[in-house]
């Protein structure tokens, strides 16, 4: 009988997804920081608030999750969300 740690063994590791990537760069960022500093960093940065390079969200970014906030807030749905998010990010 073959054994089959030989077949696992010549078999692909899979590929990361995007959110076990961010997890591998933000933790790499996070060295260095201990306690609630670097659960507060590994937070922001797993959910994309503060980049991998611990740079904070560009302005229209920053417009683009206010207004998606408000909208949900709002409980708006289809072509109302739309219709909101449209004129939300168009104003300064």
């Amino acid at each position: 009988m073959p054994a089959h740690s030989a077949q696992t063994a010549a078999a692909p590791a899979k590929a990361k997804t995007a959110q076990q990537e961010r997890m591998v760069t933000c933790n790499q960022d996070a060295k260095g920081k201990t306690g609630d500093e670097r659960k507060a960093f590994m937070s922001s940065c797993l959910k994309g608030e503060t980049s991998a390079s611990g740079n904070a969200l560009s302005a229209s970014q920053q417009r683009m999750k206010n207004c998606n906030a408000d909208a949900t807030a709002k409980a708006l749905k289809g072509d109302q969300r739309k219709a909101f998010m449209s004129t939300c990010l168009k104003a300064k």
